[in-house]
This record gives C-alpha cells, structure tokens and sequence, in this order.
C-alpha cells in the first residue's frame, strides 16, 4: 500500500479515524472474521447520524416488515440510509441549501459518487421537504464544483489544498483531485434533470445554471479533440499505470471522429482508448436533458439547439466506431475505441458501464446489440469478469485480479427481468457482505471475507434501491425465497 495512504475505517456504525486519505480507494484488500451470528443494527447511532429523512424512515420500515429473510432485512437496514447518516453535510450558504457529500471513507466529494448516492432517495422527497432541500443542496453544490473546474472529478469542501496537489495537471486548492471523466459532468445533469421533474422546482435553473451549461458545452468540444488536443493533461508520479496517463499526459492518440475522449473512466483509472463508449451513451442522454431544461425553463433556444446538435453529433458517431462484430457474441458495443479502427473488448463495474446501459437509460434493454454485449461482458471471454467459490462478476484494474465489485451485480440484477438471474445475483449479493452488513467496494472471488473499503455509501445506497425496485416491482416473494 501506497506509505500516503491513510484509512477511514467504518466498523459497527462507528467511525474510526486515521489521518487523511489520499487514495480513491484501498488499493489493498483487508481480510476480516465473518463473525456475525445475530443481525443486531449497524446503523449509525441516532445522536452521530448526519441527516436523517422522516420519509426515508418510514420506508426502511416499510420494506423491512415486508422482508422475511432476516439478513436481507438487517442489510437493507443498514445499508439503505447509510449515505445520508455517515456522509451528507447539509447546510444554507448564501440563503440557499448548500450539502456536500463525502463518498464514505474520503472526505471529499465526487461528482459522480455524489449524485448516485443521493439518487437513491428522490423518490421520497414530495414526501418530505427536508430531505428535498437537501437534495437540492446538493445539485447547487455541484453545480458551484462545475464552475470551478469543469475537468475535475473531485472536490474538497472548501479551498483546503487536500487530496492530490502535486499532480501535473491545473490543480488549485479547492479540488481534491483532477482526472478528467466524461461521467462526471453527466451525473449532475441526471441529478438536476430528475428533481425538476419529481418537484416542478425549477429555482435551481438560474444564471449559474447556464454557466454550468456552457461549461459542459465547451469542455465537451475541447474534448472532441477536433483543434487539437485541448487544455487537459495529467501526471502523476506513481506506481500504478492507470493512475497517470500517457504521452505526456494527452494519452493515446484519437482521430476526432465526434466522440469525446476520456482521460479517465468512471473507476478513476486511466482509459487505454479514450473513445469511452458507456460514457459517450451517457453524455448523448445528459445533452438531450441538458437541452430540454435549457429550452423549457430558461427560453434560450440557441443554447438548447447546441446541446441536441452535440447530443446528434456523438450519437450518430457512436452508431459509426462504437460496435465490434464479435466471432461468438456477435455485434456488440466495445469498451473503447479511439476512431482509427482499434477496440478495446472488456467491462469495468464502475457505472457508467456497458453493462449499466440500460440501468441509466442509455439504451433499451431490448436494444439486440445490448443483450449481446451483456453476455460478453457477464462470461470469461471479458478480461475484467471473475468466477470463484463465493460469487461471479465484474472487476477492473482499479483492483485488480480475481476481485469481484458488488456493483456489477446489482447493475446485472437491475437490468434483468429473468427471475433466477435476479435470484442468483440477489444471494450473491446477501452471502457476501463478510457479515458486516454493509456493501464493499470489491471483495475475492473465493472469499468475501477478503475485501476492499468497509465504507463506500455509493454501494450501500445502490444497494437499498434495488431492494426497493425489486419490492416494488413483484419481486418480493423471490427476496423472501433467498438463502439465510
């Protein structure tokens, strides 16, 4: 491990800290006792929970008296309000809702992370004011994090100099850290996006909001790389490859061909092509979003206009470069590609994925070259797919061999409607948790026990809302059907 590494470790409920991290994740797996034998809460005690949502409450009992498996109903318990009660720091700045979200065990705030742990609860906030407030805390915060810097990934709290300042790269005390990620500019229009259609509060589309758009707009371009390569570039001094990038920190070469290149993909790991497909699928939809809001909230036509022309740029781009005619799966989507002909064939769990496609609504379910690429990626013949003693799934390099994310088979449960897949997935998901109760970031194909990061929210709210999906969608009896 890295002699800078500095651990947060969340045991029981309780917080232990040590000092700072300065890592996006434990890059070494930490093996424990599974030791549970009564399912007695995890939860945070209520004195030290950071939020607490009177709604989100009344749905934890809600679903956790429909449960009959008891663990089942124990993780869920502990998992589902985890990210409000260990990670959301909600305040007024400036006479508005002001929240800044940790992604668990590191104190700063991914734009990606932030917006997916939070998206777990906006189904409850017409139910529950403060919890909508502080939802909307967030969306104001990232949008304010995109006006800093629109390449950067992460975000302290406050121009506190954290995380990764001796990167080469424009780094400046209020970012954390400065990997340039197609997603992280997707996720806070999908947040955005998703409040003004649930609340009809459309306050959070103001002047800042169309210095954001122009902001994503103008990164996005730069990114095409169609004048060049751009402002961005990367170094780090490290021992690990997919932590710093390539070529004096420009990457491999792309042919701009209306895709937009990627440093880094959503695991924080260096892309090898930096045509990233799964990230383009999600800035085509964010655009179409971005373009609505801008034309129905703020009457600025010629803006909207440049976001669905982009959107129609990389989407008929990506019908051109993004496939590959696979000898066994036939047509499926690649990973990346880099517009002279190269593919890269693989899936990393981190979403977006190819895999998470059609959880975030970048394609159909239906779509046939999706179904292909999804029994790709879920078999052997994906580099980054592990099959051991404990459970199956998907990894990346970000981790390493043989370990298994939690993430890549929830997103496999959430795009399934065969029920023994769902199933399957399901008693992995529940015989895995090394008996704390929690979701991990990785764990060993053969041993569960053998895992990364005790604290990582994002899982934990995944987590609870499929739980919630498969409640509310006539799964029930096949949750109350699962193994103890």
């Amino acid at each position: 491990m890295n002699k800078n590494l500095k651990n947060f470790i969340f045991c029981g409920g309780v917080l232990l800290l040590g000092a700072l991290p300065n890592q996006t994740s434990a890059l070494t797996a930490k093996k424990v006792k599974n030791t549970t034998t009564t399912f007695v809460s995890n939860r945070q005690p209520k004195e030290k929970r950071l939020f607490t949502s009177e709604a989100v409450e009344k749905e934890i009992s809600r679903v956790t008296a429909l449960l009959k498996n008891e663990k089942l109903a124990w993780m869920f318990g502990n998992c589902f309000p985890n990210t409000l009660e260990t990670t959301v720091h909600f305040s007024e700045k400036n006479g508005k809702p002001d929240t800044f979200v940790f992604t668990g065990d590191i104190p700063a705030m991914w734009l990606r992370d932030s917006g997916a742990q939070v998206w777990t609860y906006l189904p409850y906030i017409n139910q529950d004011e403060h919890l909508k407030q502080m939802i909307k805390g967030v969306i104001l915060r990232q949008f304010a994090c995109v006006l800093i810097d629109p390449y950067a990934n992460a975000f302290n709290n406050g121009a506190t100099g954290e995380g990764w300042m001796s990167d080469d790269t424009d780094m400046n005390p209020n970012l954390h850290e400065r990997k340039w990620e197609i997603d992280s500019l997707c996720y806070p229009l999908r947040l955005a996006y998703a409040y003004w259609k649930m609340t009809g509060d459309a306050s959070i589309f103001d002047g800042d909001w169309m210095k954001v758009v122009q902001n994503i707009l103008k990164t996005f371009k730069e990114q095409q790389r169609k004048e060049g390569n751009g402002p961005y570039h990367f170094l780090r001094v490290t021992d690990r490859a997919f932590d710093t990038v390539s070529n004096n920190g420009l990457g491999t070469p792309v042919k701009p061909v209306g895709l937009i290149a990627s440093a880094f993909r959503p695991s924080d790991d260096a892309t090898t092509l930096q045509f990233l497909i799964p990230s383009n699928f999600f800035a085509v939809t964010s655009l179409r979003k971005c373009a609505e809001i801008v034309s129905t909230v703020n009457g600025e036509q010629a803006v909207a206009d440049s976001c669905t022309a982009l959107a129609d740029e990389v989407e008929q781009a990506l019908q051109k470069y993004a496939t590959y005619n696979h000898p066994k799966y036939g047509t499926i989507y690649a990973f990346e590609v880099d517009g002279f002909g190269n593919h890269l064939l693989m899936d990393d769990a981190n979403v977006p994925s190819l895999l998470a496609m059609a959880y975030l609504g970048d394609v159909s379910i239906n779509d046939p070259i999706y179904q292909n690429t999804r029994k790709f990626v879920w078999s052997e013949d994906n580099p980054y797919f592990f099959k051991g003693k404990a459970a199956e799934g998907i990894g990346g390099p970000h981790i390493g061999y043989d370990m298994v994310w939690p993430m890549s088979i929830m997103m496999r449960a959430f795009t399934s409607t065969d029920r023994a897949e769902i199933k399957h997935c399901m008693q992995m998901l529940l015989n895995t948790d090394a008996g704390t109760g929690f979701i991990h970031e990785s764990f060993h194909k053969d041993d569960p026990t053998n895992y990364t990061r005790d604290w990582f929210a994002w899982q934990n709210s995944l987590f609870g809302e499929l739980v919630v999906k498969l409640v509310n969608t006539g799964y029930l009896d096949l949750l109350n059907s699962l193994d103890k």
